[in-house]
């Protein structure tokens, strides 16, 4: 932008240096008036010439203009929906804490109410209950202590299990506070990342533009309704998918009443040794990694597969190392480099890359871009990304953040 500016300059000064040099008619004979009026004729065919180049100097830095004003309308998108992904990731730390907090309480005092009655039992152990017989007066008084040892188990294992629930309750919402604390600075980093290139955008518009107040408010209402329009969109996705999800769970929950039903008609039939049979070849389920759903172009598809191999591998701000850590457009980066493919670098760059398609039209492969955020789409509305240092690289809806644009590489 600076360069198209200085070009402009020295342009409008080589014109005025033109205009000035051409000299006024001192001409005495008609020769030399002929040959003053060429002369001046040919200085103005320079200066017309370097008027053209000024008007095509003029024409690419409203071009470059342009271009900035669409970056920063879409720079301020992005950091607009990060911000607002980062309230909303605040808002439910908040929640979880305080849902944590409530149940740390409840462990506390479940635990101070049974203490006594713990240490006693694993202190006295089976003595205290063995002499409550042997001072039995008779057999009634034995059956009664009998039922009341029995009470006194059941009540002991009730607490236990009580307790044991309550600190997997702990344990399961101490974890979820720290992933999302771990994604709400994964979010601040890559809003600082979106900021630090959006204040050099700004820099340049400042030095270019008089009007630079101006042009700034308007890029902001106009990234004001792209955002709330992103936001719709994604809502109505989710939704689409959510009822989607549904049908499919009423469909699996039909297969399966079905299966059952018609499992026990052979039972009833008498075909137990077939149904044993069956039951012993049941395998027990092994975790393996995700694949990525069949669909798109094959290579597409390979690259899917490829990236969901790294599944559990870590995440590291600024990384581009598959196995010793990446950031989500640093895993991106990896991944089609391993395929012969450059990308850009960054997040914001990688949104431009490639061809743009819907969400409706995505296919194993394509690239999906949040706003300072990337991930490999994998088919049946996932995708694969390096998601923050907690979790690392790993599957997730694709709908989890409002979706700014859809990337076809291959």
């Amino acid at each position: 932008m600076k360069k198209g500016w200085k070009r402009l300059v020295s342009v409008l000064a080589m014109v005025m240096l033109l205009i000035a040099v051409i000299e006024p008619v001192r001409a005495t004979t008609i020769s030399e008036l002929q040959e003053q009026k060429k002369q001046n004729e040919d200085q103005l065919k320079d200066v017309n010439k370097q008027i053209d180049d000024y008007k095509g100097a003029q024409a690419d830095i409203g071009a470059q203009i342009d271009e900035l004003d669409a970056e920063m309308v879409a720079l301020l998108t992005d950091i607009s929906l990060i911000e607002e992904a980062i309230k909303a990731k605040e808002e439910e730390i908040a929640l979880t804490q305080a849902d944590y907090d409530a149940a740390v309480a409840v462990k506390d005092e479940q635990y101070e109410s049974m203490k006594i009655r713990i240490q006693f039992m694993y202190e006295q152990g089976e003595i205290s209950y063995l002499q409550l017989f042997t001072e039995s007066l008779n057999i009634s008084d034995m059956i009664n202590k009998a039922e009341y040892v029995e009470q006194l188990y059941e009540y002991d294992r009730k607490l236990l299990e009580e307790y044991q629930a309550t600190v997997e309750e702990v344990a399961m919402l101490q974890d979820t506070l720290e992933e999302e604390k771990s994604e709400l600075q994964t979010s601040q980093y890559e809003l600082e990342e979106e900021q630090a290139y959006m204040e050099e955008v700004l820099a340049e518009k400042q030095e270019e533009y008089e009007n630079y107040d101006i042009m700034l408010a308007k890029a902001r209402q106009e990234a004001a309704a792209y955002t709330t329009k992103i936001k719709q969109e994604t809502a109505q996705i989710r939704k689409l998918e959510e009822e989607e999800a549904r049908r499919r769970a009423e469909e699996e929950a039909r297969r399966k009443a079905e299966e059952e039903a018609r499992m026990q008609a052979q039972a009833e039939a008498g075909n137990n040794g077939a149904l044993s049979t069956v039951q012993n070849n049941q395998s027990v389920p092994v975790k393996e990694k995700p694949v990525a759903a069949a669909g798109g172009s094959a290579k597409g598809q390979e690259i899917a597969n490829f990236a969901c191999q790294y599944v559990g591998y870590p995440y590291k701000a600024g990384g581009t190392s598959l196995t010793e850590g990446a950031d989500c457009s640093g895993f991106v980066w990896a991944v089609y480099k391993s395929f012969g493919y450059s990308l850009p670098r960054s997040s914001y760059a990688q949104s431009g890359a490639g061809t743009g398609v819907s969400y409706a039209d995505a296919q194993p492969g394509d690239i999906i871009y949040y706003g300072g955020h990337v991930g490999i789409y994998i088919g049946n509305g996932r995708i694969v990304h390096a998601s923050t240092e907690r979790t690392g690289i790993k599957t997730e809806s694709a709908t989890y953040r409002s979706i700014i644009t859809v990337r076809r590489i291959i």
